[in-house]
């Protein structure tokens, strides 16, 4: 685990809060929050990322980027951009991202079922799977059966990073057979939110 991420050199694009709120508001089961994620909360998911397995030419993949503000943070933390892989849902966010990281993978489609471009992109294994998906809009099976794929599609002892803001886990560690991290508190986020760090293996 690498927490000793570079101070942040730049901060999210202005609209992109206008953006979220209304992609919220059509969709707030999938869209899961009114407002992208902080710059303090993506710094603290970025430190989870081992930077020694992006030296090796493994990718990291992105659940659920939105508008960017978490992938800004991992590229700042060392990730290079066309070691990047983006999973997006709504058509908007992903022209956008396409538009701000022309060199990452975007990929139009549903987390929970990515389907053959992620495996393809997969190498041997991913270094890490970021996710900002709002986990408890899905029932419990689909939210284990997420972590379970995306353990599979990395070596053991690899994180599956997720941040939340309720105080119950959105998946219980023990029946995926992994255990788990949580950081402190991330207060400077509205709502505040925490870091969840689940590693199987």
């Amino acid at each position: 685990m690498n927490l000793q991420v570079p101070r942040l050199k730049s901060r999210p694009p202005a609209g992109d809060d206008a953006r979220f709120l209304r992609n919220w508001l059509q969709r707030p089961l999938i869209t899961g929050a009114v407002s992208p994620s902080s710059r303090w909360l993506g710094r603290m998911m970025a430190g989870y990322v081992s930077m020694d397995a992006v030296a090796e030419g493994r990718r990291v993949l992105e659940l659920g980027p939105g508008t960017g503000a978490v992938t800004r943070c991992l590229i700042e933390a060392g990730v290079p951009e066309e070691q990047l892989v983006l999973v997006e849902y709504s058509p908007e966010f992903v022209r956008l991202l396409r538009a701000r990281h022309p060199r990452a993978h975007v990929i139009e489609g549903d987390a929970y079922h990515p389907g053959e471009a992620v495996d393809a992109l997969a190498g041997p294994g991913f270094a890490a799977v970021v996710s900002s998906l709002p986990l408890f809009t899905r029932p419990e099976v689909l939210r284990e059966t997420l972590l379970g794929a995306a353990f599979d599609r990395m070596p053991p002892g690899d994180p599956f990073i997720q941040f939340s803001y309720a105080l119950t886990l959105p998946v219980k560690p023990d029946r995926l057979g992994a255990r788990i991290e949580t950081s402190p508190w991330v207060r400077r986020n509205l709502p505040p939110a925490r870091v969840l760090v689940y590693r199987r293996g």
